[in-house]
């Protein structure tokens, strides 16, 4: 495959992991608001991301074998069609919106958004030429940072449309014009991408689906505990805090977390610039983490003197958007660059089955927390867990 081919279907996956990330961040806004609207409580909405969470580990677990067996533009397909159901089935009228249901169409959202992810993080070992010069940043970070980084702009574009959408066009009317246009962005990555990319050529079989190498699950464990960090107050207790506490506007909370997961977004693609010649490693991740514990509770003792809590959230939600995102970025090329060619699938898969667990611990905290907490509880639990986070990578090789 000539480096021509590999730029354009690099190009193609970005887009159709883009255009699968808008609708991402975009249901999830609308859930979370809507059903607040509707009344339910906190721990209520964050039971609705259960299954979405929970699926997702399966998801990654067997999606890394299903992408190294059938092919990582298959299975990137199958998660397309699997959210564009998802969001099709909250079209029904609200009071068919049960718990139950609501929940269901969630757990197809989680196995298509982490089929997705996944295929399009795994993809780009297979794209991204060694580097010719040992002191310049390797292609791979510098792509695996943009993919990633770009992602988490769009997924906070994402949010900002959710709130948006909602405002303006009601729940029903946003999930229709979602499903539209991730409908097309599924036509053109099926015409575009070659049939067999990342298929391998030996059958895998289903006992390799969990890593025996050491540094990839040290680094698995530090991950489950990193992104349960951010969601145990982001998810459920943030979001109901802004509008319950401080009065903001579903168009204020969508606009302020766009911003944030754009900024955020920002940071991780240019963390290779920003860490310059330094080649990342496990102890990287162990410092990075150390310097994130810090502001949690830095935000929850300025809101306890009762300091102006508007501009206390702002202030320290980018502090922690700047850490977590080079934490982030770092973690997202230590695994695909410490996986082997014909590994690649399952190891991701394995890893961001880590993920997707510490996202479902944060998630279910996240809303029981902040019944019986408020957001003080949230934000203690979430500085714990970056330290535990911070442990584990002490364990990861340099």
């Amino acid at each position: 495959m000539s480096a021509t081919d590999n730029i354009k279907n690099y190009a193609v996956i970005s887009g159709g992991y883009w255009a699968f990330t808008l609708t991402d961040g975009a249901i999830r806004m609308l859930v979370v608001l809507f059903f607040h609207q509707l009344g339910y409580s906190p721990l209520a909405i964050a039971s609705l991301f259960l299954f979405y969470e929970f699926f997702g580990i399966v998801t990654n677990l067997v999606g890394g074998w299903l992408g190294a067996r059938f092919g990582l533009n298959n299975t990137m397909h199958i998660g397309m069609v699997m959210q564009i159901v998802a969001l099709l089935m909250l079209t029904v009228p609200t009071d068919y919106l049960t718990v139950a249901y609501v929940m269901l169409a969630q757990a197809l959202s989680g196995i298509a958004k982490d089929l997705n992810k996944m295929s399009a993080k795994a993809s780009i070992k297979l794209f991204a030429l060694p580097s010719s010069d040992p002191h310049k940043t390797s292609p791979l970070f510098k792509w695996v940072a943009v993919l990633t980084g770009s992602k988490n702009t769009l997924k906070g574009i994402g949010f900002f449309l959710g709130g948006l959408l909602l405002a303006y066009f009601g729940f029903q009317g946003a999930l229709c014009i979602l499903a539209s246009a991730l409908s097309l962005a599924l036509v053109l990555t099926w015409l575009l991408l070659p049939s067999e990319l990342g298929k391998t050529a030996s059958k895998v079989k289903f006992s390799q689906l969990f890593s025996n190498t050491a540094a990839i699950n040290w680094l698995s464990a530090a991950r489950f505990f990193l992104f349960g960090s951010r969601d145990v107050w982001f998810v459920v207790g943030l979001p109901v805090y802004l509008t319950a506490s401080l009065g903001w506007r579903f168009e204020q909370i969508g606009a302020f977390f766009a911003l944030w997961i754009i900024g955020y977004g920002l940071v991780q693609a240019a963390t290779p610039n920003l860490l310059g010649k330094h080649h990342p490693s496990g102890q990287t991740t162990k410092w990075l983490a150390i310097l994130l514990m810090l502001v949690p509770v830095a935000i929850a003792f300025a809101l306890s003197q009762q300091l102006n809590l508007d501009g206390v959230i702002i202030v320290g939600l980018t502090v922690f958007a700047v850490l977590f995102a080079l934490n982030s970025a770092v973690h997202s090329f230590l695994i695909v660059d410490w996986s082997d060619h014909d590994k690649v699938a399952l190891n991701v898969g394995f890893y961001y089955m880590a993920n997707a667990g510490g996202r479902l611990a944060g998630t279910i905290l996240s809303g029981w927390l902040y019944q019986n907490y408020d957001l003080m509880g949230c934000l203690l639990a979430s500085s714990a867990m970056i330290a535990v986070s911070a442990l584990l990578a002490q364990k990861l090789p340099n």
